[in-house]
């Protein structure tokens, strides 16, 4: 038989390969899928969920776009106080109430809507709550006792010392020291001005009239100047320090970004194969960049804050650090990869080497230096941010602050839009750039 004919047929051959290919078509996905169920098993994906409280998740995200008023009567000595956010910079001063708070006669009304009313008196509280009935508290030998209609539903927890309960218009709490009725609304409030300010409650219009035409409210300044003083140094929401913050977390990315554009630009020549021959120095200089961009930027952050102490410059210098590494690495490639013709055209001139790099090899990897070091000048804008929650600079500081307090989440969510916005404007304006710089455009 010859050797021909022992040979496959074109067809048996090209049916084999299609099979080949048809198994791999379906082991790849089966191997995905077999890894994904095993990750799912070893990560306790079921027992995540179970353990997931929604119900949190839905009040959590519920603060950022809204805002809640403590109610708060002392149960020791009786006195009423009512804060936005429980807190003393929105307490509402003496003989002010929002108008669904009331006072007479010692006892505090106060409508949550849609029927829900809460009652305090000297004897204790009261909650009618529609459609289920009166849940009224009573202090006996120093405890509360509850009465409510039975069963009580879950969203009533009666423990020896505390009562909770939580209803769509709001929350109530009700412990020996003090009775406390939480009311949630919509929007930021205090946003412009705060309580004290002579502008607060005034509708847009009304605020127009006094820009413009009203009578002074303050005679040694002009009512314009007197709102954006108020609004810039509102002791709320720190629209100043916010400023000053969101300006900290871009000059420690600029700083970061071109100190490591300036020093990796020259060191770059170092690790290029046809600017450096000696391959001791080549290699070197390598590695330096291997070991400086391969230690996180987070690290160098922490290595440097206990070496220098916090402060922004301590992350522009981190940022820094590790940039070096990586701008040295994508310069050194981009000059391995230069037209060769260009530079010596310039040597036949008589340049010496400083001009042939002047005039023969920058204009070359120019656009790629631009390109590299306004992209990673819009990514270090991002990262500066959690950069400065360590440092203790920038707007990271301000949203680590407002984290750790566990309550002021539309805090949260108003540095959040911020430093969308500010990644925004990064990269709009590098993008201008780019086209200015590189295309001419």
């Amino acid at each position: 038989m010859t050797a021909t004919a022992m040979a496959p047929s074109l067809a048996e051959t090209v049916t084999r390969r299609f099979a080949a290919r048809r198994r791999m078509a379906f082991a790849i996905p089966a191997a995905i899928i077999a890894y994904l169920v095993y990750a799912a098993i070893s990560f306790d994906v079921a027992g995540l969920v179970n353990r997931a409280r929604f119900d949190n998740a839905a009040i959590l995200l519920s603060d950022f776009w809204s805002h809640k008023t403590h109610v708060t009567r002392d149960n020791r000595n009786g006195k009423l106080t009512v804060a936005i956010e429980g807190e003393a910079k929105g307490t509402y001063p003496e003989g002010m109430l929002p108008d669904w708070v009331s006072v007479a006669g010692g006892v505090t009304t106060i409508d949550l809507g849609q029927g829900h009313v809460v009652t305090y008196d000297d004897a204790g509280a009261r909650y009618v709550v529609p459609g289920y009935g009166t849940i009224d508290i009573r202090e006996v030998d120093g405890r509360p006792v509850l009465t409510a209609p039975e069963p009580l539903p879950s969203w009533i927890n009666a423990a020896e010392n505390r009562i909770a309960v939580t209803t769509p218009a709001g929350r109530f709490n009700y412990t020996r020291s003090k009775v406390e009725t939480f009311r949630y609304q919509a929007g930021w409030e205090l946003w412009f001005f705060t309580l004290d300010s002579p502008f607060y409650g005034k509708s847009p219009g009304e605020l127009a009239g006094l820009a413009l035409w009203g009578d002074r409210i303050a005679a040694d300044r002009s009512n314009l100047g007197y709102m954006l003083s108020e609004f810039w140094n509102n002791r709320m929401w720190r629209h100043g320090d916010v400023a000053w913050a969101i300006f900290e977390t871009i000059l420690m990315a600029f700083l970061g970004t071109m100190t490591a554009a300036l020093v990796a630009l020259p060191l770059s020549f170092l690790a290029a194969r046809n600017f450096m021959p000696l391959g001791i120095f080549r290699a070197a200089a390598r590695r330096v960049f291997d070991f400086i961009r391969g230690v996180d930027g987070l690290i160098w952050t922490i290595i440097l804050s206990r070496a220098f102490g916090p402060g922004p410059m301590t992350g522009a210098i981190a940022i820094a650090i590790t940039d070096t590494g990586s701008f040295g690495k994508m310069f050194s490639e981009a000059l391995e990869n230069i037209d060769e013709k260009q530079v010596e055209g310039v040597r036949s001139t008589g340049a010496n080497a400083v001009q042939r790099a002047r005039f023969g090899v920058i204009p070359q990897i120019m656009p790629v230096f631009l390109a590299q070091v306004l992209y990673y000048l819009e990514s270090n804008t991002r990262s500066a941010t959690v950069i400065g929650a360590i440092v203790g600079g920038g707007i990271g500081l301000l949203l680590t602050q407002a984290i750790l307090t566990q309550k002021d989440w539309e805090e949260v969510a108003y540095y959040m839009v911020l430093i969308i916005l500010m990644v925004m404007l990064m990269d709009s304006l590098s993008g201008w750039l780019r086209r200015k710089l590189i295309k001419g455009s």
